[in-house]
């Protein structure tokens, strides 16, 4: 019998295929003759075409989402020119809206559209058995979380040790946010806790330390939420961090109460809050209390460990440069570990589309679909916006600048107008937004604060001499050492902080 290929194309190495083995779990008697063939969008389409031609495959099953839909195409379409009796079947989500006029899906035999843990299974067992079915697309029905089979025992020795290990208790998502693909999915659905917790106890026996749970709302139903919480606290260890993401403004007291007895730097929570302008939040259908979010922030940040990552979003509809700054300084004031500033993506199927007109939204046509300009932002104010973000990144989220980064706006009260020129100034000093190696970054934190602020030169060497301890670097600068001569580099150590390094530098 001719076998099954179940294939996509990663981000990058440390992110394994979650839906691929979903999809291999449930293959039921097919399984025997299934595989997992990954890769990563850095190879060459050619050199992938040669792997899944080695494995000599009836049905190639691709994985398809924003971030490989282009080196896909490329892909499938040397396969077909080569291999044109193999039959390809697309999934996922980025072929699972508005496919009418895609080239990848013209070029696919089959598409099967929704979550394809039993529908993908099925096609394969009629395809292999001569039964091919009369349309292209398929439509998988709503699948009961209960008759999925758990995938977790198809993570092997490699991806316990080198890679990130997804988990999930549930799916779907309450909310409607017209910017995200959930608001299209019924109500949440919740995977049975018991077997589901038997899974992550053979992870853990098996050396997994670090979980990352992709539910959308882990917080949303309190019973289920503080059993996943216990498990993990009753089995602590060395390394253990478990990432969530939460529902800002739910956060009830039988969560806080297990939240506040982890260690510090175990637990991070990602918390959309998206824009702090509330007429904003109304024309995208985001519902957000935002007064308990501060509430949380606050409770989280003074009586917990839980690292904070929180993200807003340039671009919605009716946010101004300014209004996103204001919600920006606001989010800093609540002191998240991390701020990740997204640009706005037009998802295929999402209904942010309706504002296009009354907002004169304008995106690139090839992913990741990012807003390209609208009526309150022109091209030039989102590229600003691109550069401030990606610059944040290195410097405000890194943990590598977590008491120099707040000299920037000590004597100015706003750290977006004080990031932001501080952006500008980096870029026409560097004109990259990519591969500035640290120390140089340093330095230049260093001459902005000293040459465009006025900051004596002692007090921001002093600061940035401290940041280069906390992440735990030997290698202080020349010029620091030249401007702190009486200050000792520090000895070289072996200690190393428990958990991701990144989120390591932010523990105290």
């Amino acid at each position: 019998m001719p076998g099954v290929v179940l294939s996509t194309l990663n981000a990058k190495y440390i992110h394994p295929a979650f839906g691929l083995r979903y999809l291999l779990a449930n293959m039921g008697e097919l399984r025997a003759c299934t595989r997992i063939l990954e890769f990563e969008i850095q190879r060459r389409p050619v050199d992938i075409v040669g792997d899944l031609l080695e494995a000599d495959p009836g049905i190639v099953g691709f994985g398809v989402y924003i971030w490989n839909a282009a080196q896909t195409l490329e892909v499938v379409a040397a396969l077909k020119r080569l291999r044109p009796d193999i039959t390809v079947v697309l999934g996922g989500p980025e072929v699972s809206h508005e496919i009418e006029d895609q080239p990848l899906v013209a070029l696919a035999d089959h598409i099967v559209t929704g979550e394809a843990d039993l529908t993908f299974p099925a096609l394969c067992a009629r395809l292999l058995a001569g039964d091919r079915p009369e349309t292209k697309v398929i439509h998988s029905p709503v699948p009961d979380p209960a008759g999925i089979r758990l995938p977790y025992d198809l993570y092997d020795e490699d991806d316990v040790a080198h890679r990130v290990i997804y988990v999930e208790a549930s799916r779907g998502c309450p909310f409607t946010c017209e910017f995200c693909l959930s608001a299209l999915e019924v109500p949440v659905r919740q995977f049975p806790l018991e077997p589901f917790l038997a899974a992550m106890e053979r992870l853990l026996e098996r050396g997994v330390t670090q979980f990352k749970f992709v539910d959308r709302t882990f917080n949303l139903n309190l019973k289920t939420g503080r059993a996943i919480l216990e498990f993990f606290l009753e089995r602590m260890r060395p390394g253990l961090f478990v990432h969530f993401e939460m529902i800002p403004d739910r956060l009830p007291q039988g969560l806080r109460e297990i939240v506040a007895k982890f260690p510090p730097g175990t637990l991070q929570f990602e918390v959309g809050i998206q824009t702090f302008n509330p007429e904003v939040a109304a024309l995208i259908s985001r519902r957000q209390d935002y007064d308990r979010l501060e509430d949380n922030f606050r409770f989280l940040r003074e009586h917990t460990g839980v690292h904070l990552h929180a993200d807003l979003i340039v671009g919605l509809p009716g946010e101004t440069l300014e209004s996103f700054g204001a919600g920006f300084d606001r989010l800093v004031a609540l002191e998240p570990q991390e701020i990740q500033v997204g640009i706005l993506k037009r998802l295929r199927g999402t209904p942010i589309v309706r504002h296009d007109a009354e907002w004169a939204m304008v995106y690139n046509p090839a992913p990741p679909y990012e807003i390209l300009r609208n009526r309150q932002l022109s091209f030039a104010d989102l590229q600003r916006l691109r550069t401030f973000a990606r610059y944040w990144d290195l410097v405000g989220n890194s943990g590598n600048f977590g008491r120099s980064v707040r000299l920037l706006w000590r004597d100015s009260g706003s750290p977006f107008s004080a990031f932001l020129a501080f952006s500008d100034w980096l870029f026409v000093r560097t004109r990259a937004r990519h591969g500035i190696a640290l120390a140089r970054l340093i330095e230049l934190l260093h001459t902005h604060l000293v040459g465009e602020l006025g900051l004596p030169s002692n007090e921001a060497a002093d600061a940035l001499w401290d940041d280069c301890l906390t992440a735990s670097r030997n290698d202080i600068p020349p010029f620091l050492r030249e401007a702190l001569p009486l200050r000792q580099p520090p000895p070289r150590s072996s200690n190393r902080k428990e958990g991701p390094k990144r989120q390591a530098r932010h523990v105290g």
